[in-house]
């Protein structure tokens, strides 16, 4: 980037307010390198500006500051010690948003627990990170006592007899002041947890490559005060960069606590939101509800997918019908950012995950290990300055030459652009021949009356293994087994055509949106007996 650009950049998100500058350098000094030093500052510029909007109504920058290091003294006077985890179990809304900032305060590593776990999994992930302390939605509460957790729990969203509400707390906190120094913290993600119990991804919070995060904001147009609408989990790595580019921003965020089509559409028009970050099923959902009306968000101005693979078929009706507007990030927990798409990039070559950030460096791999031409499927590995070190509970992933495997297959194309055709461990071998699943799914996904699909391969005695497509129609479609086969037969290799096709309700996914494709093998079998 050059100087120009640099500074351009520069002011179109106000980093050279001179009045932010002096509230970031304060805020980093009371707060360390610590999201508590973006919320800090943006409350000390924009005071009385919405920092949160949830079911409970408005939160101000200068509120949500107050109240989060009354919160962090709280949750020291329970007893907890800097360094230890606090784990943090809830949905989207400004709880979540207040515990977060709160821990950092306290020097606490918050573990981020997904909110679809079973009883059994919250338990083994919580006895694994050594949570010593929860913040919990009351709704949530029952798994967490299965769960025989017999750590201090702060109810959130909600209040429950003969437990801690986060109003408690935050009231003992300010009964009882307890020192706050700055410290550097240590969250945890977890892994989505597809195919087994979620790993544990720590990451530090000085370890974000400078690069990497200006790449982001030249190739996605953020703004100073937008207004963003993030349906997406917050516990997931996805969900929380983004509120953490609003942070940084001193913009505003509105959360709703479980995504549906109707609430998204109508939280963008009734706020005039700028932003909306989703994960890719949910752009699919709101393509197929009826009589949503799509156009009438014309407030929107940049909608950011990650977390999955974002269908071609998608990308395609969703800027038809809302404008180009679409960006398609592609990384990973562990990897950190690799490449962005923009609506130019989803246009020319719909399916791409984008080009390379500055920042990042991004190679395809071969089975000897050496490094693939343009064109050449292969594995992909990923460089930058943000990817993790280890899982929480011991190993890593597999590196070259300091580049790190997201686990995933693709190529790149004559013009720089990545595409991501599967994940390593979804290849199926069939007859001798290798297929990724995401080929046949975003054919299918293309066709009119197939709302969404899974392919998946199962144990065969002749092939090796089969295919199994899991199909959800469409309202009112009319498509047989017979028309399904005859489609990909048509388009794509013989022992690419599915010989078992299901038609379900609706696919098996986590809560960000991934299939469970073992769900689905195991449905195979089951239905083959």
């Amino acid at each position: 980037m050059g100087a120009t650009d640099a500074i351009r950049l520069a002011g179109r998100l106000g980093l050279l307010d001179p009045a932010r500058l002096l509230a970031t350098s304060g805020a980093m000094t009371r707060w360390g390198p610590t999201i508590a030093t973006l919320y800090t500052s943006a409350a000390l510029r924009h005071p009385r500006r919405p920092a949160v909007i949830d079911h409970r109504g408005t939160l101000r920058y200068a509120e949500l500051d107050l109240r989060s290091t009354a919160l962090a003294s709280g949750l020291l006077a329970l007893g907890l010690q800097p360094g230890q985890h606090l784990g943090l179990l809830c949905h989207n809304h400004r709880d979540f948003v207040e515990a977060n900032l709160a821990a950092a305060k306290a020097g606490l590593n918050v573990v981020y627990l997904n909110t679809g776990f079973a009883a059994s999994q919250l338990g083994e992930v919580m006895q694994r990170e050594e949570v010593a302390g929860l913040v919990c939605d009351a709704g949530l509460v029952p798994a967490v006592e299965s769960a025989v957790f017999d750590r201090p729990i702060v109810v959130a969203d909600g209040e429950i007899d003969g437990l801690r509400s986060m109003r408690d707390v935050r009231r003992l906190g300010r009964r009882q002041p307890t020192l706050l120094l700055p410290r550097t913290t240590s969250p945890v993600l977890l892994t989505s947890g597809t195919t087994g119990l979620p790993k544990g991804a720590r990451r530090s919070t000085s370890g974000v490559d400078p690069r990497a995060a200006t790449s982001v904001l030249r190739r996605i147009p953020y703004r100073t005060g937008d207004v963003f609408v993030l349906p997406s989990p917050l516990f997931h790595a996805w969900g929380l960069s983004q509120l953490i580019v609003a942070a940084t921003l001193g913009s505003t965020v509105v959360l709703t606590p479980r995504f549906a089509p109707e609430t998204t559409v109508r939280a963008v028009i009734e706020h005039r939101a700028t932003v909306l970050g989703v994960v890719p099923i949910m752009l699919q959902r709101m393509l197929a509800t009826p009589d949503l009306d799509l156009a009438a968000m014309t407030s929107l101005r940049i909608v950011a997918s990650s977390g999955s693979a974002l269908p071609a078929a998608v990308s395609e009706a969703w800027m038809d019908a809302v404008g180009d507007c679409l960006y398609n990030l592609y990384g990973s927990t562990e990897v950190g950012q690799a490449t962005i798409a923009t609506p130019e990039d989803l246009r020319q070559a719909p399916g791409t995950a984008g080009r390379v950030v500055p920042g990042s460096e991004v190679v395809i791999v071969g089975r000897d290990g050496t490094e693939l031409p343009p064109g050449a499927e292969g594995r992909i590995f990923v460089a930058n300055g943000a990817q993790f070190s280890a899982y929480t509970g011991g190993g890593t992933k597999e590196a070259i030459d300091g580049r790190m495997s997201s686990g995933d297959v693709g190529y790149f194309d004559a013009d720089g652009r990545l595409f991501v055709t599967g994940r390593s461990d979804d290849m199926i071998i069939s007859g001798g021949e290798n297929v990724f699943p995401r080929e046949v799914e975003d054919l299918l996904l293309a066709q009119p009356g197939v709302a969404d699909v899974a392919v998946v391969g199962v144990d065969d005695p002749d092939f090796g293994q089969r295919l199994s497509a899991f199909i959800v129609l469409a309202a009112d479609a009319d498509l047989s087994a017979e028309r399904i086969r005859k489609v990909v037969a048509e388009r794509l290799a013989r022992h690419k055509v599915p010989r078992d096709i299901t038609f379900v309700a609706e696919l098996p996914r986590t809560t960000t949106g991934k299939i469970r494709r073992q769900d689905l093998v195991g449905e195979a079998l089951r239905a083959e007996h």
